[in-house]
């Protein structure tokens, strides 16, 4: 069952409450930038306090510093003028639930919707599978802590990425709303 006219009715009737915000300016307000996970239980503008305008937000699975992440951070920067980037992965992200090589192995036998059970993801569809998935890093997640250290990192070192912008890493806990500070991240993220 499609969810096409609910999304619809939804913005008809945040279009009849836009009122000035398709005036607001093309650079973020607040001058920051947030990679945070796609997961539908994060609610960016809620626990960093945004309203439209104010922030950029660049959602993936997982948070994960990806090249187009890291695509995304530099555009924020060199043409909208961020001048500070967090990056906050979350508790009991399904991105710690499989490993690359599952991915991988769930692919190759049907490419329908997995399930996931006390074992981890099985797969519940019919074949044919595909191959094709062999060919992406993942970017699964094993230690979550570390991830975000190497996500941080991984911004940092990046030829593109000013050494002036601090990058801050931190885990959203979905059971209480807290962003808890990753220790290692500031060190790691700290401008220059």
């Amino acid at each position: 069952m499609s969810v096409l006219n609910e999304v619809l009715d939804a913005n008809k009737k945040y279009v009849d409450s836009f009122g000035e915000k398709g005036k607001l300016a093309l650079p973020p307000a607040r001058g920051f930038a947030i990679l945070t996970c796609m997961d539908a239980r994060l609610d960016p503008a809620k626990y960093a306090g945004l309203s439209e305008g104010d922030a950029h937000v660049i959602r993936n699975a997982g948070a994960r510093a990806s090249d187009d992440a890291i695509r995304s951070l530099v555009i924020s920067y060199k043409l909208l003028g961020t001048k500070e980037w967090f990056v906050i992965h979350h508790s009991n992200c399904g991105m710690e639930f499989f490993t690359d090589v599952a991915m991988r192995d769930l692919l190759s036998k049907s490419l329908e919707t997995a399930a996931l059970g006390s074992e981890g993801f099985y797969d519940v569809g019919k074949g044919p599978g595909s191959n094709e998935g062999a060919y992406i890093d993942w970017l699964t997640i094993s230690d979550r802590d570390k991830a975000v250290i190497e996500d941080v990192q991984r911004i940092r070192r990046h030829p593109l990425v000013p050494s002036n912008i601090p990058i801050h890493g931190y885990v959203y806990e979905v059971e209480t709303g807290k962003l808890l500070e990753v220790p290692g991240a500031k060190q790691a993220g700290a401008a220059k």
